[in-house]
C-alpha cells in the first residue's frame, strides 16, 4: 500500500485536464461540428440562465444560505459545471488561455479601479 499518493496537480494543470478530458469527450461523439464559437457561447449564455434561474425569486439573505440545502448545492454546483465546461471549450476553439486572460483582465481593473485613497479611486467605466 501507498502511504505517500501522488501529489494533486497545480490548479493550472488541472484545469488543462479538464480541458483536455472536454475535448476528448466532445470529439468521441464527434461534436466537433456544433461546438462553432458561436454555438458554444450560446450554450454558455443557457447555462448561465439556468444558474441565475436558481437565484432569481430568492431575497439576499436566501441566497447567500442557498448552499445549506443539498438538493439546491447540488443545482448550483452542476450548473457551475455547466458553465465552466462552455467556457473552457469556448476558450479551447478560439485558442484562449483562459487563466491568462483572468490575469490580464485583473491587471487591467486594477489600473481602472484604485485602491480608496488614490487619486482615481472613483473612476468607473464599462468594459
Amino acid at each position: 500500500m501507498n502511504e505517500n499518493p501522488s501529489p494533486e496537480p497545480a490548479p493550472d494543470e488541472r484545469l488543462a485536464l479538464l480541458q483536455r478530458r472536454l475535448a476528448a469527450f466532445a470529439a468521441a461523439r464527434d461534436w466537433q461540428p456544433f461546438h462553432t464559437p458561436k454555438n458554444l457561447a450560446v450554450a454558455l449564455s443557457v447555462e448561465a440562465s439556468e444558474l441565475v434561474e436558481i437565484f432569481q425569486w430568492l431575497t439576499p439573505e436566501q441566497s447567500e444560505r442557498v448552499m445549506e440545502r443539498p438538493d439546491t448545492a447540488h443545482r448550483v454546483a452542476d450548473e457551475v459545471a455547466d458553465v465552466l465546461a462552455y467556457l473552457l471549450q469556448f476558450c479551447e476553439v478560439l485558442g484562449v488561455d483562459v487563466l491568462d486572460a483572468l490575469a490580464a483582465k485583473i491587471d487591467r481593473n486594477e489600473l481602472r479601479f484604485p485602491v480608496k485613497g488614490t487619486s482615481e479611486a472613483n473612476r468607473h467605466s464599462s468594459e
